[in-house]
């Protein structure tokens, strides 16, 4: 998998390709964790927007994460672990996104293993939960970083919703994705340790 280093505003920065779903993401942030020292993940990707006050192309910060997945059953919990984001994270990457104008949520997504489903239409549920978008990764993410004791947020782009055909057009990726990728580079510049 490809991983680049350079730096944005003096601030050394790494960018790591993940892979698609939970376990790929598990395999990459426990080694960059544990084999490089790495203390902080900021995880940028698109999703599916499943309630409908989501609209296609918004920022959205992951707080919590619900998931279908098996992945914290690893750690023989006598319970549910429910995987949150580092909190100074999230509020930094909230205040980013303010400066930004840009429009966001924060809350509860669901991270699933599956990406076509057998029975369409069950992903929707979770929205009479408040849950706000669904993707692959940032269960993993959380559950490693929290076994790790480091940090980690997820921040999101609205690629596309249950609730309409719509979806970010080529150029509107573009623009979308700047605004989440500035976010998290913003994020990684002022969280960066001294």
């Amino acid at each position: 998998m490809y991983g680049y280093t350079g730096y944005y505003k003096g601030c050394k920065v790494s960018v790591q390709g993940s892979g698609m779903r939970n376990p790929y993401m598990g395999i990459y942030a426990y080694e960059l964790f544990r084999n490089y020292g790495v203390e902080t993940i900021i995880r940028i990707g698109t999703a599916d927007a499943i309630h409908e006050d989501v609209a296609v192309g918004a920022l959205v910060f992951a707080m919590g994460c619900c998931t279908n997945s098996n992945f914290p059953m690893q750690y023989h919990l006598p319970g549910t672990f429910a995987p949150i984001a580092d909190f100074s994270l999230l509020e930094q990457a909230v205040g980013i996104a303010r400066e930004q104008k840009a429009p966001f949520h924060v809350g509860n997504i669901f991270s699933l293993d599956v990406f076509y489903e057998d029975q369409e239409g069950k992903k929707g549920i979770w929205a009479k939960m408040g849950v706000l978008i669904q993707e692959m990764e940032t269960l993993s993410l959380y559950c490693t970083a929290a076994r790790a004791g480091r940090r980690a947020l997820g921040i999101l782009t609205a690629g596309s919703s249950l609730h309409s055909n719509e979806t970010l057009t080529n150029e509107q990726r573009e623009q979308k994705l700047d605004m989440m990728i500035r976010c998290a580079l913003g994020l990684a510049e002022r969280s960066e340790s001294p």
